[in-house]
């Protein structure tokens, strides 16, 4: 009898869940915070979720996190959360990484549905195997909220920068720096997931439409320093010398690469590693002419803060397109564009002014990268 009773009962709960919960509909009312929240385009939608009382239960569902970027963006999301105005908003919030397993990503996703948050914010390994638990998300009233890695998905909201974009200016800058083309060293990111994917397809769309004659090596860096400098030093054994290098990724560890085998400084687009620029600032005038864009990893605040505006009921675009954060030889300025003082491993350009997102080297550092329980 006591089964049946709590079996009811629960049947009721969900029932009552279900009945208060929806999708989010598409609306053409004004977006909430146009500088902000910047639609992709003129004709993405506008989506308008059913407001909830908060404070609320968020949960970041990362995967892989063995890199600088993926560190730092942990970090953030904390230093972002516990932010007083945030906090007031938040009963909980919760970070797991569950590394590169896509399958145990959707289900730390699903967990989070049936444990009722309010909305969940991923970093998605794959972009197009996600489409049973967005459809799991909007039946419970659930928002979901994809940044950096995003979803192949117009059900979704969406909140990066152009990565192919990214790409193509990589390109564009090497293709003008490079003038006869030649060999180059790809330094990709981690298999399978879309920023990978779109940066490769936005460098070699360029580079085969410049007219010149350019032979692409390719290595996997995973965004990862270690893993990019040994990559890297084993291109240079193999193929002796390279005219040009673009890196999504692992930057510092590349240019340490090239240093231990003595290999000639060449033009070199990247990332935005505070490593990085702090070579491309040494070394600039010995070859290492750089261009290094990005976004900083402050985009998960950007996802935070869009998924409790709509949780609040405000509107807000289906898919949000950040700025890039750009510095180019001959003017990378010291404690502008790179900070001697600061690590290797900090991501410069790490802040959103538009949407009130600014953070110190000192609050983010101040983090630690475990998942939060």
């Amino acid at each position: 009898m006591v089964y049946r009773t709590c079996a009811v009962a629960a049947t009721a709960l969900l029932a009552a869940g279900i009945a208060n919960a929806a999708p989010p509909k598409v609306v053409t009312l004004p977006n909430s915070d146009a500088q902000c929240f910047a639609p992709w385009a003129a004709n993405t939608k506008l989506f308008q979720y059913p407001a909830k009382k908060g404070p609320y239960r968020i949960a970041l569902a990362n995967g892989y996190i063995a890199n600088t970027w993926r560190i730092q963006m942990i970090k953030t999301a904390k230093a972002y959360a516990a932010q007083p105005e945030v906090a007031a908003k938040l009963k909980e919030f919760k970070v797991v990484s569950t590394g590169e397993d896509v399958a145990a990503q959707i289900a730390a996703i699903n967990n989070f549905i049936d444990s009722g948050y309010d909305a969940v914010v991923v970093n998605a390994q794959n972009p197009a195997a996600f489409k049973p638990v967005i459809k799991r998300a909007n039946d419970a009233g659930v928002v979901l909220v994809a940044f950096d890695n995003i979803l192949d998905t117009e059900e979704a909201i969406n909140v990066n920068v152009d990565q192919k974009g990214l790409g193509k200016y990589w390109a564009e800058w090497l293709v003008k720096n490079v003038p006869n083309g030649g060999k180059l060293l790809e330094v990709r990111g981690v298999s399978g997931t879309s920023v990978d994917r779109d940066r490769h397809e936005g460098i070699q769309e360029v580079l085969k439409a410049s007219g010149k004659k350019w032979d692409t090596v390719e290595v996997i860096g995973k965004w990862d320093d270690p893993t990019a400098q040994k990559v890297t030093a084993d291109a240079i054994a193999v193929q002796k010398k390279f005219d040009a290098i673009t890196a999504q990724g692992g930057d510092t560890g590349v240019v340490q690469a090239m240093i231990d085998a003595k290999h000639p400084f060449v033009p070199f687009g990247g990332e935005t590693e505070n490593g990085f620029r702090k070579f491309c600032g040494k070394y600039g005038a010995q070859g290492l002419k750089c261009a290094s864009a990005g976004t900083g990893p402050a985009q998960v605040a950007v996802a935070i803060k869009t998924a409790i505006a709509a949780l609040e009921g405000k509107v807000v675009p289906q898919s949000v397109k950040l700025p890039l954060a750009r510095a180019e030889y001959p003017n990378m300025k010291e404690g502008t564009d790179y900070y001697p003082a600061q690590s290797d491993n900090f991501f410069v350009g790490n802040s959103f002014p538009t949407c009130g997102i600014n953070f110190t080297a000192q609050e983010i550092m101040g983090q630690t990268e475990a998942n939060v329980k």
